[in-house]
């Protein structure tokens, strides 16, 4: 597969994500994108497990084909071939989520937190310390304003992840949150358009054929043109 497709896949795992937390809640009655978490979605006995998980590995596939392309960009960047490895890092443990679902409200106020709760909890923990270090290698291996929009989305991951986290033990207690998923949804959106603007960037680096920064001390670093 060529590096202009992988990097397409990119762009198209975002949109596809951004899609399905448009689609996918019209199936479940009563569903509320602005209170609930987007693993509600795929949650045990939820309506919209089924559809999720399905969408959500093909979101994941092309992920992984995303890294590769990633991956395949970064000639002799060190940090960029960092970036892509944990994407692809990323994209392989993402398919482990179907199967540790979180459980409904309900269930989590009555029995309490079972196994795989426990566990969907770890594993969402562990992808957001992924996505937090690839966006840091992309940041040190392009140029200074893809480096400050990087900064601005870790600190916006850590932000709404913080907020995203104080409401989770009200959803364990089956108590209202009024704004957990916008919260939550803001901060994946926030990855979500950085693996865009990072395949676009790299898209036209591929088209223009420049190079891109290695690095090294200041002597060493070559220009990006981009």
């Amino acid at each position: 597969m060529s590096r202009k497709i992988l990097l397409i896949c990119g762009i198209i795992s975002s949109l596809l994500y951004i899609a399905m937390n448009i689609v996918v809640p019209f199936q479940f009655n009563n569903y509320s994108s602005a209170s609930q978490t987007v693993s509600e979605l795929s949650a045990v006995g939820a309506p919209t497990r089924t559809l999720w998980v399905w969408l959500g590995n093909l979101y994941t596939v092309l992920v992984i084909a995303f890294g590769c392309g990633v991956r395949r960009s970064a000639n002799r960047n060190r940090s960029l071939r960092a970036a892509g490895n944990l994407i692809i890092v990323y994209g392989v443990i993402s398919l482990i989520w179907p199967f540790v679902p979180m459980h409904q409200r309900e269930f989590l106020a009555s029995k309490g937190e079972m196994l795989t709760d426990k566990l969907h909890l770890a594993l969402t923990m562990t992808t957001v310390l992924l996505m937090t270090i690839s966006i840091a290698f992309g940041a040190i291996a392009l140029g200074k304003q893809f480096r400050l929009y990087s900064i601005f989305t870790i600190l916006a991951l850590f932000l709404f992840g913080i907020l995203t986290g104080m409401d989770a033990p009200n959803i364990r207690a089956n108590l209202p949150t009024p704004y957990a998923g916008v919260w939550e949804r803001i901060d994946i959106g926030v990855f979500l358009f950085w693996i865009i603007i990072l395949a676009i960037l790299l898209l036209r680096k591929q088209m223009h054929s420049g190079p891109l920064t290695i690095a090294g001390n200041k002597r060493q670093q070559r220009k990006i043109r981009l």
